[in-house]
Protein backbone atom coordinates (compact mmCIF):
# COMPACT_ATOMS: atom_id res chain seq x y z
CA UNK A 1 0.00 0.00 0.00
CA UNK A 2 1.62 3.00 -0.89
CA UNK A 3 0.87 6.79 0.56
CA UNK A 4 2.10 9.88 -0.89
CA UNK A 5 3.47 12.20 2.11
CA UNK A 6 3.45 15.50 1.20
CA UNK A 7 6.77 16.39 3.39
CA UNK A 8 6.79 19.96 3.06
CA UNK A 9 3.34 21.04 3.72
CA UNK A 10 2.92 21.96 7.45
CA UNK A 11 4.40 24.29 10.28
CA UNK A 12 7.08 21.99 11.10
CA UNK A 13 7.53 20.25 7.78
CA UNK A 14 9.80 18.50 6.34
CA UNK A 15 11.14 17.40 9.95
CA UNK A 16 8.16 16.16 11.69
CA UNK A 17 5.90 15.25 8.93
CA UNK A 18 9.28 12.40 7.62
CA UNK A 19 9.51 11.51 11.65
CA UNK A 20 5.75 10.45 11.26
CA UNK A 21 6.23 9.19 8.34
CA UNK A 22 9.01 6.99 9.58
CA UNK A 23 7.09 5.61 12.70
CA UNK A 24 3.90 4.76 10.40
CA UNK A 25 6.24 2.41 8.58
CA UNK A 26 7.10 0.42 12.21
CA UNK A 27 3.36 0.30 12.66
CA UNK A 28 2.20 -1.13 9.60
CA UNK A 29 4.50 -3.29 7.57
CA UNK A 30 2.04 -3.65 4.04
CA UNK A 31 3.25 0.19 3.94
CA UNK A 32 5.34 2.17 1.68
CA UNK A 33 5.65 5.99 1.65
CA UNK A 34 6.34 8.35 -0.69
CA UNK A 35 7.67 11.46 0.36
CA UNK A 36 7.28 13.87 -1.88
CA UNK A 37 9.37 17.85 -1.72
CA UNK A 38 12.54 18.44 -2.02
CA UNK A 39 14.90 15.83 -1.85
CA UNK A 40 17.90 17.28 -0.08
CA UNK A 41 15.93 18.52 2.85
CA UNK A 42 13.90 14.99 2.97
CA UNK A 43 17.44 13.21 3.47
CA UNK A 44 18.43 15.08 6.07
CA UNK A 45 15.57 14.48 8.45
CA UNK A 46 15.53 10.77 7.27
CA UNK A 47 17.20 8.27 10.39
CA UNK A 48 20.24 6.43 9.27
CA UNK A 49 18.48 3.30 10.06
CA UNK A 50 15.01 3.99 7.88
CA UNK A 51 13.89 0.70 5.84
CA UNK A 52 15.13 1.95 2.13
CA UNK A 53 13.50 -0.42 1.22
CA UNK A 54 9.87 1.35 2.23
CA UNK A 55 10.63 4.81 1.39
CA UNK A 56 10.72 6.78 -1.67
CA UNK A 57 11.23 10.16 -2.37
CA UNK A 58 9.81 11.79 -5.20
CA UNK A 59 11.85 15.61 -5.59
CA UNK A 60 10.16 18.26 -6.50
CA UNK A 61 10.89 21.79 -5.91
CA UNK A 62 8.03 24.32 -4.95
CA UNK A 63 6.17 24.51 -1.97
CA UNK A 64 2.37 26.49 -1.59
CA UNK A 65 3.05 28.54 1.83
CA UNK A 66 0.14 28.71 3.99
CA UNK A 67 -0.34 32.54 3.44
CA UNK A 68 -0.69 31.87 -0.70
CA UNK A 69 -3.98 32.44 -2.57
CA UNK A 70 -4.79 28.70 -3.06
CA UNK A 71 -6.24 28.87 -6.59
CA UNK A 72 -3.50 30.89 -7.69
CA UNK A 73 -0.87 29.13 -6.39
CA UNK A 74 -1.99 25.95 -7.71
CA UNK A 75 -1.89 27.63 -11.39
CA UNK A 76 1.13 29.30 -10.99
CA UNK A 77 3.29 25.96 -8.98
CA UNK A 78 2.67 23.12 -11.07
CA UNK A 79 6.04 21.76 -9.36
CA UNK A 80 4.49 22.01 -6.08
CA UNK A 81 4.73 19.46 -3.40
CA UNK A 82 0.86 19.07 -2.64
CA UNK A 83 0.38 19.59 -6.72
CA UNK A 84 2.64 16.91 -7.35
CA UNK A 85 1.55 14.79 -3.98
CA UNK A 86 -2.68 14.46 -6.09
CA UNK A 87 -1.34 13.91 -9.48
CA UNK A 88 0.78 10.53 -8.52
CA UNK A 89 -3.11 9.72 -6.44
CA UNK A 90 -4.82 10.72 -9.70
CA UNK A 91 -2.37 8.84 -11.87
CA UNK A 92 -2.14 5.29 -9.69
CA UNK A 93 1.27 5.46 -8.63
CA UNK A 94 0.13 6.05 -5.03
CA UNK A 95 -3.14 4.63 -3.01
CA UNK A 96 -3.72 7.97 -1.27
CA UNK A 97 -2.04 10.92 0.31
CA UNK A 98 -2.25 12.79 3.17
CA UNK A 99 -0.63 16.76 4.01
CA UNK A 100 -0.36 19.35 6.42
CA UNK A 101 -0.02 22.35 4.18
CA UNK A 102 -2.24 24.52 2.92
CA UNK A 103 -5.99 23.08 3.05
CA UNK A 104 -7.45 25.57 0.16
CA UNK A 105 -4.29 24.52 -1.98
CA UNK A 106 -5.21 20.75 -1.00
CA UNK A 107 -8.83 21.32 -1.96
CA UNK A 108 -8.14 23.08 -5.24
CA UNK A 109 -5.27 20.32 -6.01
CA UNK A 110 -8.15 17.47 -4.85
CA UNK A 111 -11.21 19.26 -7.18
CA UNK A 112 -8.86 19.64 -10.36
CA UNK A 113 -6.84 16.85 -9.80
CA UNK A 114 -9.08 14.12 -9.15
CA UNK A 115 -12.00 15.61 -9.72
CA UNK A 116 -15.67 15.17 -7.86
CA UNK A 117 -17.65 11.73 -7.82
CA UNK A 118 -20.80 11.39 -9.77
CA UNK A 119 -23.83 12.98 -7.98
CA UNK A 120 -21.77 15.03 -5.56
CA UNK A 121 -21.70 18.93 -6.19
CA UNK A 122 -18.94 19.61 -3.29
CA UNK A 123 -16.81 17.78 -1.45
CA UNK A 124 -17.01 18.15 1.96
CA UNK A 125 -14.50 17.86 5.11
CA UNK A 126 -15.16 14.93 7.74
CA UNK A 127 -13.78 15.72 11.15
CA UNK A 128 -13.91 12.82 13.80
CA UNK A 129 -14.64 14.67 16.95
CA UNK A 130 -14.49 13.36 20.54
CA UNK A 131 -18.15 12.14 21.73
CA UNK A 132 -18.84 10.93 25.20
CA UNK A 133 -20.67 7.68 23.80
CA UNK A 134 -18.52 7.56 21.13
CA UNK A 135 -16.20 9.50 18.22
CA UNK A 136 -18.48 11.34 16.09
CA UNK A 137 -18.06 13.10 12.12
CA UNK A 138 -18.38 16.26 12.00
CA UNK A 139 -19.01 17.44 8.31
CA UNK A 140 -18.33 19.79 6.37
CA UNK A 141 -15.33 20.91 9.11
CA UNK A 142 -14.24 24.36 6.13
CA UNK A 143 -14.21 23.26 2.92
CA UNK A 144 -17.83 25.72 1.56
CA UNK A 145 -18.05 28.08 4.04
CA UNK A 146 -21.57 29.05 1.53
CA UNK A 147 -23.69 26.06 0.97
CA UNK A 148 -26.91 25.04 0.05
CA UNK A 149 -29.76 22.61 1.32
CA UNK A 150 -28.72 19.46 -1.20
CA UNK A 151 -25.11 20.30 -0.38
CA UNK A 152 -25.67 19.63 3.28
CA UNK A 153 -27.98 16.23 2.20
CA UNK A 154 -25.30 15.00 0.45
CA UNK A 155 -22.97 15.65 2.88
CA UNK A 156 -25.03 13.68 5.34
CA UNK A 157 -25.56 10.55 3.05
CA UNK A 158 -21.30 10.67 2.64
CA UNK A 159 -20.96 11.08 6.18
CA UNK A 160 -23.52 8.14 6.99
CA UNK A 161 -21.50 5.88 4.45
CA UNK A 162 -18.21 6.81 6.09
CA UNK A 163 -18.68 6.19 9.89
CA UNK A 164 -20.78 2.64 8.76
CA UNK A 165 -17.24 1.49 7.10
CA UNK A 166 -15.22 3.37 8.96
CA UNK A 167 -16.05 3.96 12.20
CA UNK A 168 -18.43 0.51 11.85
CA UNK A 169 -21.40 1.72 12.89
CA UNK A 170 -24.48 0.52 11.69
CA UNK A 171 -27.58 2.82 10.16
CA UNK A 172 -25.74 6.35 12.45
CA UNK A 173 -27.95 8.91 13.60
CA UNK A 174 -27.69 11.85 11.49
CA UNK A 175 -28.28 15.58 13.17
CA UNK A 176 -28.19 18.82 11.67
CA UNK A 177 -26.31 21.90 13.63
CA UNK A 178 -28.81 24.21 14.99
CA UNK A 179 -29.81 26.77 17.17
CA UNK A 180 -32.61 24.84 18.51
CA UNK A 181 -34.54 21.25 18.30
CA UNK A 182 -37.37 22.14 17.20
CA UNK A 183 -37.40 22.11 13.68
CA UNK A 184 -38.77 25.53 13.44
CA UNK A 185 -35.43 26.77 14.69
CA UNK A 186 -32.71 27.95 12.43
CA UNK A 187 -31.79 30.19 9.42
CA UNK A 188 -33.08 29.72 6.17
CA UNK A 189 -30.34 27.00 4.90
CA UNK A 190 -31.07 24.91 8.30
CA UNK A 191 -35.01 25.23 7.62
CA UNK A 192 -34.81 23.75 4.03
CA UNK A 193 -32.14 21.37 4.78
CA UNK A 194 -34.22 19.70 7.58
CA UNK A 195 -37.07 19.03 5.12
CA UNK A 196 -34.65 17.38 3.13
CA UNK A 197 -33.19 15.00 5.77
CA UNK A 198 -36.43 14.60 7.26
CA UNK A 199 -37.80 13.10 3.91
CA UNK A 200 -34.84 11.07 3.00
CA UNK A 201 -35.60 7.47 3.33
CA UNK A 202 -31.94 6.26 3.19
CA UNK A 203 -30.92 8.15 6.41
CA UNK A 204 -31.19 7.85 10.13
CA UNK A 205 -32.16 11.71 10.80
CA UNK A 206 -32.99 12.07 14.51
CA UNK A 207 -33.20 15.99 14.10
CA UNK A 208 -31.69 19.47 14.74
CA UNK A 209 -28.73 19.00 17.26
CA UNK A 210 -27.85 22.51 19.85
CA UNK A 211 -24.16 23.12 20.49
CA UNK A 212 -24.33 21.72 23.98
CA UNK A 213 -25.00 18.35 22.55
CA UNK A 214 -22.77 17.94 19.75
CA UNK A 215 -20.64 15.90 22.15
CA UNK A 216 -23.54 13.99 23.33
CA UNK A 217 -27.21 12.57 22.08
CA UNK A 218 -27.79 10.31 19.09
CA UNK A 219 -26.75 12.07 16.48
CA UNK A 220 -22.99 10.08 14.99
CA UNK A 221 -22.92 11.85 11.82
CA UNK A 222 -23.26 16.28 12.35
CA UNK A 223 -24.30 18.24 9.65
CA UNK A 224 -23.35 21.65 8.83
CA UNK A 225 -22.14 23.91 6.25
CA UNK A 226 -17.98 24.64 6.33
CA UNK A 227 -18.11 28.05 8.35
CA UNK A 228 -20.70 26.96 11.34
CA UNK A 229 -18.05 23.50 11.24
CA UNK A 230 -15.01 25.09 11.55
CA UNK A 231 -15.74 27.36 14.55
CA UNK A 232 -16.90 23.98 16.15
CA UNK A 233 -13.60 22.00 15.54
CA UNK A 234 -11.65 25.24 16.24
CA UNK A 235 -13.52 25.96 19.57
CA UNK A 236 -13.33 22.33 20.85
CA UNK A 237 -9.90 22.33 20.12
CA UNK A 238 -9.53 25.40 22.02
CA UNK A 239 -11.59 24.44 24.47
CA UNK A 240 -10.01 21.24 25.50
CA UNK A 241 -6.40 23.16 25.12
CA UNK A 242 -7.81 25.78 27.83
CA UNK A 243 -9.14 23.11 30.41
CA UNK A 244 -6.01 21.07 30.35
CA UNK A 245 -4.11 23.95 31.19
CA UNK A 246 -6.43 25.15 33.98
CA UNK A 247 -6.35 21.88 35.29
CA UNK A 248 -2.44 21.49 35.47
CA UNK A 249 -2.23 25.10 37.19
CA UNK A 250 -4.77 23.74 39.54
CA UNK A 251 -3.20 20.66 39.96
CA UNK A 252 0.87 22.03 40.87
CA UNK A 253 -0.13 24.91 43.52
CA UNK A 254 0.95 22.65 46.21
CA UNK A 255 1.88 19.25 47.49
CA UNK A 256 -1.39 18.18 48.43
CA UNK A 257 -3.05 19.16 45.09
CA UNK A 258 0.57 17.44 42.93
CA UNK A 259 0.16 14.72 45.17
CA UNK A 260 -3.67 14.15 43.51
CA UNK A 261 -2.49 14.59 40.01
CA UNK A 262 0.53 11.51 40.67
CA UNK A 263 -2.88 9.69 41.53
CA UNK A 264 -5.02 11.06 38.70
CA UNK A 265 -2.59 10.46 36.25
CA UNK A 266 -3.25 7.68 34.44
CA UNK A 267 -6.76 8.91 34.14
CA UNK A 268 -6.19 12.45 32.78
CA UNK A 269 -4.14 10.98 30.17
CA UNK A 270 -6.91 8.87 28.72
CA UNK A 271 -9.43 11.94 28.73
CA UNK A 272 -6.72 13.84 27.19
CA UNK A 273 -5.81 11.22 24.71
CA UNK A 274 -9.68 11.03 23.69
CA UNK A 275 -9.82 15.04 23.31
CA UNK A 276 -6.40 14.99 21.48
CA UNK A 277 -7.36 15.75 17.52
CA UNK A 278 -3.56 13.95 17.29
CA UNK A 279 -5.18 10.91 17.96
CA UNK A 280 -7.50 11.00 14.76
CA UNK A 281 -4.69 12.47 12.77
CA UNK A 282 -6.16 13.79 9.40
CA UNK A 283 -9.86 14.31 8.11
CA UNK A 284 -10.79 12.66 4.84
CA UNK A 285 -12.23 14.99 1.77
CA UNK A 286 -15.26 12.73 1.19
CA UNK A 287 -16.69 13.45 -2.41
CA UNK A 288 -13.40 13.55 -4.64
CA UNK A 289 -11.80 10.49 -6.73
CA UNK A 290 -9.36 9.65 -4.37
CA UNK A 291 -8.24 9.43 -0.81
CA UNK A 292 -6.73 13.12 0.14
CA UNK A 293 -6.32 13.23 3.98
CA UNK A 294 -6.33 16.79 4.98
CA UNK A 295 -3.99 17.33 8.53
CA UNK A 296 -3.88 20.25 10.72
CA UNK A 297 -1.16 22.79 10.18
CA UNK A 298 0.68 22.28 13.21
CA UNK A 299 0.76 18.55 13.54
CA UNK A 300 3.99 16.55 14.44
CA UNK A 301 5.19 13.46 14.11
CA UNK A 302 2.25 11.32 16.08
CA UNK A 303 -0.32 13.49 14.38
CA UNK A 304 1.19 12.40 10.48
CA UNK A 305 2.21 8.56 11.95
CA UNK A 306 -1.84 8.86 12.61
CA UNK A 307 -2.75 10.68 9.42
CA UNK A 308 -1.14 7.60 7.63
CA UNK A 309 -3.04 5.25 9.86
CA UNK A 310 -6.74 6.97 8.46
CA UNK A 311 -5.52 6.84 4.93
CA UNK A 312 -4.54 3.35 4.38
CA UNK A 313 -7.47 2.62 6.77
CA UNK A 314 -9.32 4.26 3.45
CA UNK A 315 -7.51 2.69 1.08
CA UNK A 316 -8.37 -1.42 2.64
CA UNK A 317 -12.02 -0.47 3.23
CA UNK A 318 -12.52 1.02 -0.24
CA UNK A 319 -14.16 4.21 0.94
CA UNK A 320 -13.99 5.81 -2.38
CA UNK A 321 -15.81 3.01 -4.19
CA UNK A 322 -17.88 2.61 -1.30
CA UNK A 323 -19.46 6.05 -1.53
CA UNK A 324 -19.88 6.13 -5.27
CA UNK A 325 -21.47 2.50 -5.32
CA UNK A 326 -23.46 3.55 -2.94
CA UNK A 327 -24.89 7.37 -3.76
CA UNK A 328 -24.88 5.75 -7.73
CA UNK A 329 -27.49 3.57 -6.22
CA UNK A 330 -29.49 5.91 -4.56
CA UNK A 331 -29.63 7.89 -7.81
CA UNK A 332 -30.73 4.63 -9.51
CA UNK A 333 -33.71 4.21 -6.82
CA UNK A 334 -34.69 8.05 -7.31
CA UNK A 335 -35.29 7.61 -10.99
CA UNK A 336 -36.97 4.76 -10.55
CA UNK A 337 -39.08 5.83 -8.32
CA UNK A 338 -39.57 9.21 -9.90
CA UNK A 339 -40.69 6.96 -13.42
CA UNK A 340 -43.14 4.84 -11.35
CA UNK A 341 -44.75 8.40 -9.67
CA UNK A 342 -44.56 9.78 -13.42
CA UNK A 343 -46.80 6.54 -14.53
Amino acid sequence: MRIVVDAMGGDFAPGEIVQGAVQALAVDPELHIILVGREKEIKQCLPEDYDRGRVTIHHCEEVIEMDEHPASAYRRKKDASIVVSTQLVKEKKGDALISAGNTGAQLVAALFGLGRMEGIDRPAIATVIPGLAGPRLLLDAGANSDCKPENLLQFAKMGSIYVEKILESKNPGVGLISNGTEPTKGNELVLKTYDLLKNSTDLNFVGNVEGREILQGSAQVLVCDGFVGNVILKVLEGTASGLFTLLKEALQQNIKSKLGAFLLAPDLKKIKGRLDYTEHGGAPLLGVKGISIICHGSSKAYAIQNAIRVAATCVKKEVVHNLQASIDSKRINAVKVGEINGL
